[in-house]
């Protein structure tokens, strides 16, 4: 998907106003997502997306390597500092980062191939989780019951 097709579809789905707050919005959701996943997996995702985009999820897998963190663990936080950091980056409420969040994940959902959706979301704890698509983050849910022996 082009930066064109993803900046709009965000917008719509977040109901921003213009593309400035739109790419700002996308930008910090990257960015903390990128904090959050594993080094790897993040440049997996960069991979797949168009170039300025990209090199945002580059730059916080790189700024984690040189702090000293462990490429195959993103940062522990949860729903609460994930929303919190982005509508700092962003510059906006706690509500509005969390639709925006939302709206990212699901055109990110559209745009990545699935196998790497499934890898997002298997990396992301529940709370973060169930920001993805309704059939993504059901069945990250159902899949996360049968690894710990649950129905």
């Amino acid at each position: 998907m082009h930066h064109d097709e993803m900046i709009g579809k965000i917008q719509a789905l977040a109901q921003l106003p213009d593309r400035g707050s739109t790419e700002r919005a996308t930008l910090a959701v990257l960015r903390t997502l990128g904090e959050r996943l594993p080094a790897g997996l993040a440049d997996h995702v960069a991979a797949q997306l168009p170039p300025d985009l990209a090199a945002c999820l580059r730059r916080m897998t790189e700024s984690a390597a040189a702090a000293g963190r462990d490429a195959g663990s993103g940062e522990r936080f949860d729903l609460i500092a994930f929303t919190g950091r982005i509508a700092d980056r962003a510059g906006t409420t706690d509500d509005a980062a969390l639709r925006e969040a939302a709206a990212v994940l699901e055109v990110l959902d559209a745009a990545l191939a699935p196998e790497l959706m499934d890898k997002i979301a298997a990396a992301l704890p529940v709370d973060i989780g169930a920001l993805l698509p309704v059939g993504r983050a059901t069945g990250d849910l159902d899949r996360r019951a049968s690894r710990e022996g649950k129905s």
